[in-house]
């Protein structure tokens, strides 16, 4: 192991490069500042606004958190100063893969910079480790050309990478129609809830498993990132993911560890104790508002900044929260390029006093944290459900694409909450009396205290800090031990 000159370990120098998503971004500056706490100098590197548009660091972990910028090369199509998903439709994400490849050779301008050091500390130390992230997959020859060790880190919850599987045992159980993923994979223990309903495996059949216009399908960059990678980290912890944790080292071959769920907790400890900092008008409204509430009779309903609701989602949604008769907040995303989603002529007005709607970023763990919330209404993406665990929220979900649909299935077993029924008759995806009927059995009916008792044990496993932060010590000690190796 590496030692300093007192026979001290010597602090790692790790270079951390999340995709080129917030729901990654964040995640990845999560654990940057874990590795800060534990004395490790961590290199950030993303497109410039990206950066810029990171939350602050903790001042005392500031001189160890480095942040790194990596210009996007220009794409034709590709939007003017678009950097992440959110600054793009769904349709142009490819188009982002493509300047995200471009990326390739200025990476490898950077490191060859940062290894000629020879005798630097800190920041200024050859990198130990460089953390890529699922769509790297050109990042790890560059890696091995310089002796840098790359520790694949993965925000997907352990039911997603067990679903996926690895290369061999896709090839030798192929997957091509959406009705393939449908079902549990073979190596999946039965019975299991994970699988896909066909709207979810329409999506990750056309969004992940195709080549799209870079050239490479998501798949592929997660198999031959993982290839080269001789550590992996996931965001996943065995109270929450139960054993499907331990399944990942034996299916994948190599060591899967998990890092915990990285769950705000500084965020979450502030917003409890009333801070906040400086409130915009809009956001001091909204917190007055839920002031007026009576205490958890609030659902608070968003669903993430990645996927845009289709209008005709938007429309059910509506009629879903004025039938179901609760207290709600509802958090709409603006769709790249409009000025906001159209809501049913009169929704306002007939929810006045008991409703209320917001375009735009809000303050999500502060209103989470609130008295006056009662229930989540939610994507099921694993971020907004960290955040929401902290708080013993029961679930209503509605999960859209991506891990979405596999965590919404194990929470539903857990009996932390319940999907929305999804139509495909008649050509609406779901309907609004479903809306209705759900967030009536979370948050009005008896069943309701099963999911409120269940996510109040979500909300101890959590706060058990001392368990989380085991995960991430045995982490940093695999990266000191495996880089001594290496």
């Amino acid at each position: 192991m590496a030692e300093s000159k007192k026979g001290e370990v010597a602090p790692l120098h790790v270079v951390v490069f999340p995709w080129l998503a917030f729901g990654h971004i964040i995640p990845f500056l999560e654990l940057s500042e874990h590795l800060a706490r534990r004395g490790h100098f961590v290199t950030f590197v993303s497109a410039p606004r990206n950066l810029a548009k990171l939350r602050p660091v903790l001042p005392e972990l500031k001189p160890r958190i480095r942040l790194a910028p990596l210009p996007l090369p220009a794409v034709d199509g590709l939007p003017d100063g678009a950097e992440s998903t959110a600054d793009v439709p769904p349709e142009k994400v490819e188009l982002l893969k493509v300047a995200f490849d471009g990326l390739a050779a200025p990476f490898a301008a950077f490191l060859a910079d940062a290894c000629a050091a020879t005798a630097g500390e800190g920041h200024g130390k050859k990198p130990d480790w460089i953390v890529p992230d699922f769509a790297h997959h050109w990042l790890p020859p560059i890696a091995d050309e310089h002796k840098v060790p790359c520790a694949l880190f993965l925000i997907f919850p352990a039911a997603l990478l067990v679903f996926i599987g690895p290369k061999a045992l896709n090839e030798a159980h192929s997957r091509a129609a959406a009705e393939d993923f449908m079902v549990p994979p073979p190596w999946i223990p039965s019975p299991s809830p994970i699988a896909y309903r066909r709207h979810e495996a329409e999506w990750l059949v056309q969004a992940s498993c195709r080549p799209n216009i870079s050239g490479a399908s998501d798949m592929e960059r997660f198999w031959n990132t993982l290839e080269r990678c001789p550590l992996v980290a996931c965001r996943c912890s065995r109270e929450v993911d139960g054993s499907l944790c331990d399944l990942l080292d034996e299916l994948y071959g190599k060591p899967f560890l998990p890092s915990g769920l990285l769950a705000p907790y500084d965020a979450a400890r502030a917003a409890a104790g009333g801070g906040g900092g400086d409130d915009d008008e809009e956001t001091a409204g909204l917190l007055r508002w839920l002031d007026a509430q009576p205490a958890r009779s609030v659902l608070y309903v968003a669903f993430g900044s990645e996927a845009p609701l289709a209008p005709e989602q938007v429309a059910a949604l509506a009629l879903g929260l004025e039938l179901a008769g609760v207290r709600f907040v509802w958090v709409l995303r603006r769709p790249v390029g409009e000025h906001s989603p159209e809501l049913p002529e009169g929704f306002e007005a007939r929810v006045a006093g008991r409703g209320v709607v917001r375009v735009g970023w809000v303050p999500q763990v502060r209103v989470l944290a609130h008295k006056a919330v009662g229930g989540f209404f939610t994507h099921a993406g694993m971020s907004s459900l960290a955040e929401s665990f902290l708080f013993g929220h029961p679930l209503v979900m509605l999960p859209l694409f991506a891990d979405q649909g596999l965590t919404a299935r194990l929470m539903a077993e857990r009996r932390v909450g319940l999907e929305v029924p999804w139509r495909v008759d008649g050509g609406r995806a779901f309907a609004g009396e479903d809306v209705a009927a759900t967030v009536q059995r979370v948050m009005v009916e008896e069943e309701g205290e099963v999911f409120r008792r269940n996510a109040g044990e979500l909300k101890d496993v959590l706060w058990d800090t001392a368990r989380q932060e085991r995960y991430l010590d045995d982490l940093v000690e695999h990266l000191l031990v495996q880089h001594h190796v290496e």
